[in-house]
């Protein structure tokens, strides 16, 4: 039996135009300001450490914290999945959803599916390549209200990177579950890899006119899984 349901959140609960078009320029028009207004906040230190570490490691050379911002628009840019930036991000992403700039989006039918998985007994919990404060900031300012009572657990890239079988083996680990009691709803085929190779079950969301792969079983919604839920869904 699937004894917890494990969501990706762009292109499974919420579109990807909100993540790509509302909060990442947000976080990059105002993240050389937020940085020099927070340079003291032991979290913008360490995040600031990450970014000249990985530089030395990648390019061999040391650089300014100033160069630390600029690489980290840059980074930005290219969709980096850094822990850094997402750290940085989630604390920029918390003035903005707190002051009400924006709220997270969900898709229509997410908060009623959550109910009656919760109301079945089953686990939630989010993996996402975004830092876990910027998860909950997403759901707990969702434009459906408050939605973080549903989940038990969330999961960033600390666990490992989404296309990589080891980091589902320790969030199976951590769960206290085999992996076949878990099911991982993304919309990325190599993460429904990566979870897959690791015991997971899977299932690809289709969102927007996405076109289906062949190794998965794909919905459109998250009305189409059947409740109860078994291992052989």
């Amino acid at each position: 039996m699937i004894r917890f349901i494990l969501l990706d959140i762009e292109g499974t609960t919420t579109d990807i135009q909100f993540v790509h078009k509302v909060l990442f320029p947000y976080s990059a028009e105002r993240l050389a300001d937020y940085v020099a207004k927070n340079i003291a906040n032991i979290e913008v230190q360490s995040a600031l450490a990450s970014v000249r570490d990985t530089v030395q490691t990648e390019q061999g050379r040391a650089i300014s914290d100033e160069e630390a911002v600029e690489t980290l628009l840059q980074w930005i840019q290219d969709d980096r999945k850094h822990t850094a930036l997402k750290q940085l991000q989630g604390l920029i992403w918390k003035d903005g959803f707190e002051q009400g700039h924006y709220h997270g989006h969900v898709y229509p039918e997410v908060p009623k599916a959550l109910e009656a998985w919760k109301q079945q007994g089953i686990g939630l919990g989010i993996y996402s390549s975004g830092s876990v404060q910027a998860q909950k900031l997403l759901f707990g300012h969702s434009v459906a209200g408050d939605l973080t009572p549903y989940f038990s657990h969330y999961f960033d890239t600390n666990v490992g990177g989404k296309k990589e079988s080891d980091s589902y083996r320790e969030i199976a680990r951590q769960l206290a579950l085999a992996p076949g009691e878990i099911l991982f709803l993304s919309d990325v085929e190599a993460e429904l890899d990566a979870a897959s190779e690791a015991g997971l079950q899977v299932t690809q969301l289709l969102r927007d006119g996405q076109v289906a792969g062949s190794k998965y079983p794909a919905i459109t919604s998250f009305e189409a899984i059947q409740l109860p839920l078994s291992a052989s869904h």
